[in-house]
C-alpha cells in the first residue's frame, strides 16, 4: 500500500496528493504500443484532460468511460483509488 502511494504521489506531499492513480491506464497503453497522443486522439481527449490525468487528478466518469470503451477495458484496469492513512 505504501508503495502505491508513493508512486503515485507525483513527487507531491503525501498531505496533498490526489486519491486516484492512472498508472494502470499508462501501463496498459505501453502493453497496446500505444501513445498518451493516441489514446487522445482515440477517444476526443483535450490536452488538458490528459494533463490530469498525467498528474493523477480527477477526470470525469464520462472520460473514464470513453477510454473504457477505446482501450475494451474495466475501470479497475484503469484507474486505482489509493487510501490515504489519517496520519498523514
Amino acid at each position: 500500500m505504501k508503495k502505491a502511494i508513493l508512486q503515485c504521489a507525483n513527487k507531491r506531499s503525501l498531505i496533498s496528493m490526489n486519491n486516484v492513480c492512472y498508472n494502470n491506464l499508462f501501463k496498459l497503453l505501453i502493453d497496446k504500443g500505444l501513445k498518451k497522443s493516441d489514446l487522445a486522439r482515440m477517444c476526443n481527449l483535450s490536452s488538458p484532460t490528459m494533463a490530469k490525468l498525467s498528474k493523477n487528478e480527477y477526470v470525469s466518469m464520462d472520460v473514464l468511460v470513453r477510454i473504457c470503451r477505446g482501450l475494451d477495458c474495466s475501470l479497475d484496469d484503469i484507474v486505482e483509488v489509493v487510501a490515504l492513512k489519517e496520519n498523514a
